[in-house]
């Protein structure tokens, strides 16, 4: 087994009036060509903005996208007519396929004055040239406390909430309380990321935003040190394969 612990104060940071960005990878300005990615995750951004602001219309290609909001209100709105509105609790991922634009602005009239929170996973999809598609679901009555529930999967093993163009990846979602615990899903890579709280794996404490890049890490046993929520990847391929 390797393991490796990105702290949150590490990771580089572009930052707005709008717009505050920690990207766990190397992303725009900010390229590092020993850290591109693991396994086959390519982006995971954390993402606060102030309210009546956020990203406008803007392409993608050949890329997976899931976002996860941990506060507040994300509207989706895209050039092959989806709309959402993104919210804790929320599984949401969007197929870029073989072109898409879209916007996502933190302007939701049923939250005006609050910024919105939230984390954003980029994967490549196994095909290029797909139809882009999008997709979303409440899974908010699944995550109780104690249960490490399947958000998204490729992967023809795993029932998943959403369904990502990935077979090799699969993203799970653990609200805990303190003292409970969850056992690390069994993969090659595997990227845990504390949204919120305090947790111990295999004795190293982690807080809100610190994260663990490993292979051969499923097994390990995650325990709340106090109120905590983590997303986990398990990727069974590197980017390439």
């Amino acid at each position: 087994m390797s393991k490796y612990i990105t702290r949150s104060g590490d990771r580089a940071r572009t930052t707005t009036d709008w717009l505050d960005s920690a990207h766990s990878f190397s992303f725009g300005d900010h390229y590092d060509p020993a850290n591109t990615h693991h396994g086959v995750l390519l982006v995971q951004n954390e993402d606060i903005v102030v309210p009546g602001q956020g990203f406008d219309t803007h392409p993608h290609a050949e890329t997976e996208i899931v976002t996860w909001v941990l506060s507040g209100s994300l509207v989706h709105q895209d050039s092959e007519g989806h709309s959402g509105v993104i919210y804790p609790g929320l599984a949401q991922r969007m197929s870029a396929g073989r072109g898409i634009r879209h916007s996502e602005r933190n302007d939701d009239a049923e939250s005006p004055d609050e910024p919105v929170h939230f984390v954003q996973m980029w994967l490549m999809p196994d095909e290029h040239g797909i139809e882009p598609g999008y997709e979303q679901l409440d899974i908010a009555g699944e995550l109780q406390p104690g249960r490490l529930v399947t958000v998204a999967s490729g992967s023809p093993d795993h029932d998943s909430a959403i369904r990502i163009a990935n077979r090799s990846a699969t993203l799970s979602a653990a609200r805990l309380s303190a003292d409970q615990r969850v056992t690390v899903p069994t993969a090659r890579f595997t990227h845990l990321f504390v949204t919120r709280g305090e947790v111990e794996v295999d004795g190293d404490r982690l807080a809100a935003s610190d994260a663990v890049r490993a292979e051969g890490f499923g097994g390990s046993t995650i325990r709340a040190t106090t109120d905590a929520e983590v997303l986990i990847w398990s990727m069974d391929a590197r980017l390439g394969e």
